[in-house]
């Protein structure tokens, strides 16, 4: 085939349509969209974090460190974390990774009873009290080959 295109060029003719060229094309195109839809995602979530960021927001770096912020420096891009009580980190602004929502847990209500048990655990329960220690250790031994008629 190339031979073919060779000859043509050489005698003046036109060169023939290629769509592997056209199909080249079209995903190099392709790729630099892509690339860069990628940043203005990225710039955009970072932009978010940023607006986020203020003293007293808990964060967590790009590292795993997570801290309370103390003061942000706007002119150098510096955060003063508070890690632990007394103890201090000075990071960069764009290793800020998330800032940590607090969780907003649901109370739970543990019963000091069993009267919150029910069908199947309410009869395991029943069962518990009414074995012996005998049969206890049986059942947890697997003497007993097999349920119980």
């Amino acid at each position: 085939m190339t031979e073919n295109v060779l000859a043509q060029a050489a005698a003046g003719g036109p060169a023939p349509f290629d769509p592997t060229m056209l199909i080249m094309l079209a995903a190099f195109g392709l790729l630099i969209f892509m690339m860069m839809r990628g940043r203005k995602k990225a710039a955009k979530a970072q932009e978010e974090i940023r607006s986020n960021l203020a003293v007293g927001a808990e964060v967590m770096t790009q590292f795993g460190l997570f801290g309370t912020i103390s003061s942000i420096d706007t002119d150098e891009n510096k955060i003063v974390l508070e890690v632990s009580p007394g103890s201090f980190v000075t990071v960069h602004s764009q290793v800020v990774a998330k800032v940590v929502a607090p969780e907003q847990a649901a109370a739970v209500e543990v019963p000091n009873d069993a009267s919150s048990l029910t069908g199947e655990q309410a009869e395991k329960a029943e069962n518990a009290e009414t074995e012996t220690p005998e049969e206890t250790l049986r059942r947890l031994n697997n003497e007993d080959n097999g349920p119980k008629a």
